[in-house]
């Protein structure tokens, strides 16, 4: 997944159009990858679908126009655990 496509993905379930704010939803975006690289979400899984409503919920949590609430939600943390622990699927099985 290109990060125009994630780009796009994420906007739709936000409820974001046009491309006036792109550079703030791409920096949220980021953001919230790098996060999941450090919790242990593997390259592999990073470059797949799985994560696009992991990506959303995270970047939605950290909208906020500056007001200082930015935090990640209950339910995004637990989407990152399972994507992390998530078993890569067998090359034949």
């Amino acid at each position: 997944m290109t990060g125009d496509e994630l780009l796009e993905e994420v906007k739709v379930r936000i409820g974001v159009t046009g491309n006036y704010q792109d550079g703030v939803i791409r920096g949220h975006i980021q953001d919230v990858k790098d996060f999941m690289a450090d919790a242990g979400v593997s390259a592999k899984t990073m470059e797949s679908e799985a994560i696009i409503g992991a990506v959303a919920r995270g970047v939605s949590d950290l909208w906020d126009y500056g007001s200082g609430n930015g935090e990640f939600s209950p339910y995004f943390f637990q989407r990152v655990i399972q994507l992390a622990v998530r078993k890569e699927a067998a090359p034949n099985g």
